[in-house]
């Protein structure tokens, strides 16, 4: 299982995603989720996934090789479409194909899932953020719901609900982001460090602000003290 979520806000965009993937208590490991598509200035994608791992590094594989192939044609590749909503579903198509491939072959896989979040916006555009299902279909974020999730996503969730919107600044997005990832983190073992986090400002056509936190920054321990010391505070004043 893993954990990554996607904010759109009037800035810009803050994406952040776990690494881990686990098939069993005994065999855990780490796989980076989130994957980067920039011509600078012209536009920039983000994808994120969660669910098979097969399927979904499959899909990612595929992505590449349209956008290298010298016949690459808007419709096929990611790089050249002419608006994100056919980014999403160029995206979308693939994985639900590849998902389908999978069941075909390996009936003990049958009724494998994943789920991407495709995030970007290209030059002379918007920013856009959509929530790609297994068979292809695909949500987008809103003014109501400014944020997506995908993989283990309700611990998180409660903290997304009460303090994001619109005009949320950037700088309060990555606090929201990474304290709904450290709610996760504590409630579930599926979901594990390192973190990737990823800031795109609006316009800019390319990711503005990268990094990885890995487990034991000094950073993040210390705003996840932080917090629980927050919530055990305000618990303590609350009266029934």
């Amino acid at each position: 299982m893993t954990y990554c979520v996607g904010l759109l806000l009037n800035e810009g965009m803050v994406l952040l995603s776990d690494t881990r993937t686990n098939a069993g208590l005994d065999n855990i490991s780490t796989y980076r989720k989130m994957f980067t598509f920039e011509d600078p200035g012209e536009r920039v994608i983000v994808i994120m996934n969660a669910g098979s791992l097969s399927v979904t590094q499959t899909t990612l594989a595929q992505l590449r090789e349209a956008i290298d192939d010298p016949d690459a044609t808007p419709d096929t590749s990611i790089m050249l479409a002419p608006t994100m909503l056919k980014v999403a579903e160029i995206v979308g198509d693939r994985l639900a194909k590849v998902r389908a491939e999978v069941d075909e072959k390996h009936s003990t896989m049958q009724g494998v899932t994943a789920t991407m979040i495709v995030a970007g916006q290209r030059k002379g555009g918007a920013m856009r953020l959509f929530l790609i299902y297994p068979e292809g279909n695909f949500i987008e974020a809103t003014e109501d719901t400014p944020f997506l999730q995908i993989g283990e996503h309700k611990y998180g969730k409660p903290i997304l609900d009460r303090v994001v919107k619109l005009s949320t600044t950037l700088q309060d997005a990555q606090k929201a982001v990474l304290l709904s990832m450290d709610s996760t983190l504590r409630s579930n073992l599926s979901v594990g460090m390192p973190l990737d986090l990823c800031v795109i400002e609006k316009d800019a056509c390319k990711v503005t602000q990268r990094r990885r936190i890995e487990a034991g920054d000094a950073a993040f321990r210390a705003m996840s003290d932080a917090w629980s010391n927050a919530l055990r505070d305000g618990f303590a004043r609350i009266t029934i």
